[in-house]
C-alpha cells in the first residue's frame, strides 16, 4: 500500500437528548458559545439541532440526539449525531430537497442543515432507521480538511449520567504512520466505572509504548486501585496492510471487508487486577474495510450486510448505526470505528 497520512479528531461526548427538542437546541447553542463559536454560528448550530430533534419527535422510533465537542490542534467545534430506529427514508436525495421539511412542518429541512454544517452525512435504511451527522467549526476554512479516520461513541446505561465506557486514539509516526486505538469498559457502571475508564484514557494518551501489549501493560499499572476494566488496544499500520491487536476482557472487535468479517481475539482477565500472559494477534487489513471495537453494551449480533452502503459513510455514522442496531439499555455502551486510512 502507498504511504498514507492519518487524521484524528479529539472528541468529547457531552449529552444524549431524547424527545427534548427545546433542551437540545438550548444546550447546542450554549455548547457552541462555550467552545468559541460566535453568536451567528452558534445560532446556526442551534437551528440545525432543533430541526433534527423535532424530526425525531415527529417521525422517529427510539430517537436520540448526541451533542459533542470536537477539536483539532488549533480550534474546537460542535458535532451532533441524530440516531433513530425507524421509519427511515426511502429517498434521501428527495428528503434533502429544499422545501422538504418534516412532512410539511415549518422547519428548515435537512438540505438547509447540510448547507449550514461544515460536514454533513446521512445514511438511512427504509423501515429500520436513520443516522445523521453534522459538524460545525467556527470558520468555514476549518471544514475543508480531510475527514478523520476514527470515531467513537459512548452512551451511559439508562438512569446514569456518566458512562463507564471510553475510547481514545493517537498517532505513532515512527517508521511509518500508524494509529493506536483503545476501547475501555470499566467494570460495572456509574461513577466508579467512569473513574476506571478515565484512568485508562489518561494512561493511553500519556504513555510512550507503541505496541498493543506494552500499551495494555501501561494501562494495567494505571488502573491498580480502581475497580478495573476490560481493555483492548489495536495498532493499525496502513503501509504494512496489517492490524496488531491485544485485548483483555469482554471487548469485541471485527475487521469488516466487502464480503469478509474476522474477529480479533481477547484474553480473559481484568486490566488493573488480573492480567494474563499477553499475546498480540496480527490480521491483514481488508481493502476498503473498517475496524470495529465495542463493549458488551452492544451485542455481537450486528450484521454489516443488513446495512447496505454503510461503509461508504463517515466513521461516526457507521458507529451510530451499530449503536442503533446492537446497543442495549441495560449497560454502558461504547463503540469505536476506524476506516478510510487504508
Amino acid at each position: 500500500m502507498g504511504q498514507v497520512s492519518i487524521l484524528l479528531l479529539e472528541s468529547e461526548d457531552i449529552a444524549w437528548f431524547r424527545s427534548e427538542p427545546g433542551a437540545a437546541r438550548g444546550a447546542a447553542a450554549a455548547l457552541a458559545r462555550r467552545v468559541g463559536l460566535d453568536e451567528r454560528r452558534s445560532g446556526e448550530v442551534a437551528l440545525a439541532v432543533s430541526e433534527a430533534a423535532s424530526n425525531l419527535v415527529k417521525h422517529a422510533v427510539d430517537g436520540a440526539i448526541l451533542l459533542r465537542v470536537v477539536r483539532t490542534e488549533h480550534q474546537a467545534g460542535v458535532e451532533f449525531l441524530a440516531v433513530d430506529s425507524g421509519p427511515g427514508m426511502a429517498d434521501v436525495p428527495e428528503a434533502m430537497r429544499d422545501g422538504m421539511s418534516s412532512a410539511g412542518t415549518l422547519g428548515i429541512g435537512l438540505g438547509s442543515v447540510a448547507r449550514l454544517a461544515d460536514v454533513f452525512d446521512v445514511h438511512s435504511l427504509p423501515g429500520r432507521g436513520t443516522v445523521i451527522a453534522a459538524r460545525f467549526w467556527a470558520t468555514r476554512s476549518a471544514g475543508q480538511q480531510r475527514e478523520p479516520s476514527v470515531a467513537g461513541l459512548t452512551r451511559a446505561i439508562s438512569g446514569e449520567q456518566v458512562c463507564g465506557d471510553a475510547w481514545a486514539a493517537r498517532i505513532d509516526e515512527g517508521s511509518g504512520p500508524a494509529a493506536l486505538l483503545m476501547l475501555c469498559d470499566g467494570l460495572g457502571h456509574g461513577p466508579m466505572a467512569a473513574l476506571a475508564a478515565a484512568a485508562a484514557v489518561q494512561a493511553f494518551r500519556s504513555g510512550r509504548a507503541r505496541q498493543p501489549a506494552d500499551v495494555l501493560d501501561e494501562i494495567h499499572r494505571a488502573l491498580r486501585g480502581t475497580r478495573g476494566a476490560a481493555v483492548a488496544v489495536a495498532r493499525v499500520e496502513p503501509d504494512a496492510g496489517r492490524l496488531l491487536y491485544c485485548g483483555v476482557g469482554n471487548v469485541a472487535a471485527a475487521l469488516i471487508g466487502d464480503d469478509t468479517r474476522s474477529s480479533p481475539l481477547s484474553h480473559p482477565g481484568i486490566v488493573g487486577h488480573r492480567m494474563p500472559q499477553l499475546r498480540t494477534f496480527e490480521y491483514p487489513l481488508p481493502p476498503g474495510g473498517a475496524l470495529v471495537m465495542h463493549s458488551d453494551g452492544l451485542t455481537d449480533r450486528w450484521d454489516p450486510d443488513s446495512m447496505p452502503g454503510l461503509l461508504r459513510h463517515l466513521p461516526v455514522v457507521v458507529a451510530g448505526h451499530l449503536l442503533r442496531q446492537a446497543g442495549v439499555r441495560r449497560d454502558d455502551a461504547g463503540v469505536l470505528v476506524a476506516k478510510g486510512m487504508w
